[in-house]
């Protein structure tokens, strides 16, 4: 099942779940009698997950929950308890405080990453065999390749895994079915840099300081605000200008 709602059908969805509750307390017995009562319970599990993720990642998660399914059964049948002016105003200044708050510790995260990367990088391009070059990146070469160096115009055949500083492997080609085809101009800077000075059939470990990979915005869930990143490379083939 892959279903993808409107917050409007969301609302009715989860109402589903407890439009029997009348007192204000939590109700998770409702009977599944009939198949649309299955059905609903089933569309309710593949959202729910959803909507709590899109509520943390808002910094939304403390809501209270029942208020937040009586606002929709109130609203759906016309008979909201504040009027329609206030609660926008209520809710936009909430959102605001939200938002900022957000915000304020994702700053605090980014540049507490930014300080580890500087250290680590810093560190690492001491250490025997690390090449530092003009623009921060560092790199080590495991194997050195005879084949020809790729253009920035050029496509190229290689396989990845790249980590945080801590170890933490945020992806991997060979997790997705083994080698990529990709012009190199289509990669993170530092990426298009260490690929035009490797010959085919090299592999490399690149040290990427955040400014040549992802900058302050991160990448995802899994690579924060101004991380520093290690790929090990492999570049196996390069294809030359692809149509």
């Amino acid at each position: 099942m892959n279903i993808r709602l409107g917050i409007f059908s969301l609302a009715a969805v989860l109402l589903s779940a407890c439009g029997n509750n009348v007192t204000g307390q939590k109700e998770h017995n409702v009977p599944l009698v009939t198949t649309i009562d299955s059905v609903s319970y089933g569309i309710g599990t593949e959202v729910g997950p959803d909507l709590q993720r899109n509520l943390k990642s808002s910094g939304l998660d403390s809501l209270n929950k029942e208020a937040m399914f009586a606002g929709m059964r109130d609203a759906m049948d016309s008979t909201e308890r504040i009027p329609a002016d206030s609660l926008r105003a209520i809710v936009q200044n909430f959102m605001k405080g939200a938002h900022d708050k957000m915000m304020a510790q994702q700053q605090v995260e980014a540049d507490a990453e930014l300080t580890k990367g500087k250290a680590f990088l810093a560190d690492n391009g001491k250490k025997p065999g690390v090449v530092t070059t003009a623009s921060g990146l560092e790199y080590q070469v495991i194997t050195m390749g005879t084949g020809p160096k790729p253009a920035a115009t050029d496509s190229v055949r290689l396989n990845y895994t790249g980590t945080l500083i801590n170890g933490e492997k945020f992806d991997s080609s060979l997790d997705h079915g083994g080698p990529i085809e990709y012009p190199v101009s289509g990669f993170i800077p530092g990426w298009q840099e260490a690929l035009q000075l490797m010959p085919a059939g090299s592999k490399w470990k690149l040290f990427i300081p955040s400014d040549l990979a992802y900058g302050p915005r991160g990448s995802g869930k899994l690579i924060p605000g101004n991380s520093t990143l290690i790929f090990d490379l492999d570049l196996i083939d390069v294809l030359g200008k692809k149509k």
